[in-house]
């Protein structure tokens, strides 16, 4: 997944806002933030693996084993 991704104008304006706030942070907000989104980014694969399995009735382990 090397390829370039590029952003709308949107986009880019939400991550400059999103750069801003974190700057803003003390360190210890900053690694709550880093764990609770860890956390989110946890949660919403494992959405994924249960809406994929569900949609296409395929076990999606098989698939990652194969990676």
């Amino acid at each position: 997944m090397n390829q370039a991704i590029e952003f709308t104008l949107e986009q880019e304006f939400s991550l400059r806002c999103f750069t801003d706030q974190v700057q803003e942070m003390s360190r210890e907000q900053a690694q709550e933030f880093l764990i609770e989104q860890y956390r989110l980014m946890m949660v919403q694969e494992k959405m994924y693996q249960a809406l994929i399995k569900h949609e296409w009735q395929m076990d999606i382990t098989s698939l990652q084993k194969e990676e």
